[in-house]
């Protein structure tokens, strides 16, 4: 599971320091969290007050560990649970080695962030002012605004996209290094690499999870009946059924896999209870831990705006998807070739991903899911050799040199999915990483999954 994967050090491992994420209510500090910890750790809503408590997780950066605090939205005055929040955040501020104080470039500053500043001030806490939704080069002038809240220059990101977040993080390592013993820091960066769960282990896990998910009555539960051979859902004609997720262990022909049937996720405006809220934040978290996410589709409806934005989900939770368009046995031929524009047209982004023609209730074609499963599990745990991979980069820049930068080398820093670092004379441009993306797939057979290519600049003597 992504936890596992992230947090696989063992609590006898002390972190070297302790990084609290404080500001106003939605300012993007639980998507900073996920950002540094590179999962889908914390809950990120548009609307404030989703985070209460405080959250330690385990953050790795430069062959450092360090604990990372989620907090919530710290307020100055309101009802006693907004004040039972900000007594959190406050405390987290207090007890933390370091703090990132988060605000929104692109509303400057209001009178809850300079709140927060006066209760920072009263801390006596180390801050890093952090300007986040910095997109672009132009929003890092809006930044400057903030140097009059008295925490120096602010640090520009974005916690979306991860603009200038590598930066941050050096920054926040050079400066937990000051607290400490250089020989300090050693001793513990060589104790977590060495106790830490070993890659082999991590990639002989007994069983993979696999997520289904999709907008309500598109049939998943009948699918995951069907896939376990067991009336372990209930199914029925009215939407919203499931409630809750569900998951059973079954040993497949591609070894033991753990399905996940997870309740259908609507509108948020069409959200009408407390109940389904929780049922749908609970199916977005299985998404986030599962190995492998089946989107299932209505193709009796086609693709909707609504599955369009439970894809985009799935793929920024990084997992490799397969595309499963059920009820296909109901369609008219004319009716099958719009829905297959509707994939390719809507679903763009996901080209990457195998897309099945099924009927769950018949069971038509749900035998080709085995294979589909199985090069997508392959394909998300690759590991590329660095020599290999150096060589395609050397290949691709001859073949098309990127303007007005150079590649100088490039390692595979993470699977699960292959995660690629280049490193660099300047940036890259958006159509040259693309560029680059292709190559790597075509090389080295990486289709079913997704791959995140980040670029670091270094000076090319």
């Amino acid at each position: 599971m992504a936890i596992e994967r992230n947090n696989r050090f063992t609590s006898e491992i002390r972190p070297i320091g302790k990084v609290a994420i404080i500001g106003r209510p939605n300012v993007g500090k639980s998507t900073l969290v996920n950002r540094i910890v590179g999962q889908q750790a914390a809950i990120v809503e548009s609307r404030p007050g989703v985070t209460r408590d405080r959250k330690s997780l385990t953050a790795s950066w430069q062959g450092f560990d360090f604990e990372i605090i989620d907090t919530g939205g710290w307020l100055a005055g309101g009802d006693s649970l907004e004040n039972k929040i900000s007594e959190q955040a406050e405390s987290a501020a207090n007890e933390a080695d370091l703090v990132l104080f988060v605000v929104d470039v692109t509303v400057g500053i209001t009178e809850e962030d300079e709140a927060v500043a006066n209760m920072l001030r009263r801390s006596n806490s180390s801050v890093i002012m952090v300007a986040n939704k910095s997109d672009s080069n132009s929003r890092d002038l809006d930044s400057w605004e903030f140097m009059k809240l008295g925490f120096g220059e602010p640090y520009s990101i974005s916690a979306l996209h991860g603009r200038m977040t590598g930066d941050l993080l050096d920054i926040v390592i050079k400066r937990l290094q000051e607290k400490y013993p250089s020989e300090e820091l050693e001793t513990l960066s060589s104790d977590n690499q060495s106790l830490g769960e070993s890659e082999d282990s991590i990639y002989n896990r007994e069983s993979f999870s696999v997520a289904i998910v999709g907008r309500p009555n598109v049939g998943k539960s009948t699918l995951f009946n069907r896939l376990i051979g067991d009336e372990r859902s209930i199914t029925h004609d009215l939407a919203g059924t499931t409630t809750d997720s569900i998951d059973t262990l079954v040993e497949t022909e591609i070894g033991k896999l753990r399905f996940i049937d997870t309740a259908g996720m609507r509108r948020k405006s069409r959200i009408d209870d407390g109940t389904e809220y929780y049922s749908m934040v609970r199916a977005l978290r299985s998404i986030d831990d599962a190995d492998v996410a089946l989107l299932v589709i209505d193709g009796t409806q086609g693709v909707t705006h609504q599955d369009q934005r439970l894809a985009e989900r799935i793929d920024a939770a990084g997992s490799p998807v397969v595309i499963i368009l059920n009820k296909w046995d109901l369609l008219s031929t004319e009716d099958k070739l719009r829905v297959n524009e509707e994939v390719a047209d809507r679903l763009a982004y996901l080209d990457y991903a195998p897309v099945l023609r099924i009927s769950a209730l018949s069971g038509l074609g749900v035998t080709k899911l085995w294979s589909a499963l199985a090069n997508s599990i392959a394909a998300y745990r690759n590991r590329i050799p660095t020599r290999e991979f150096n060589i395609l980069l050397q290949q691709a820049q001859a073949k098309n040199p990127p303007r007005g930068s150079k590649i100088l080398y490039g390692v595979q820093g993470a699977t699960d999915p292959p995660t690629f670092t280049l490193f660099t004379t300047k940036e890259l441009s958006v159509n040259y990483l693309r560029y680059l993306e292709r190559q790597i797939r075509e090389r080295f057979a990486l289709g079913p999954t997704p791959v995140k290519i980040r670029v670091r600049r270094r000076s090319s003597r």
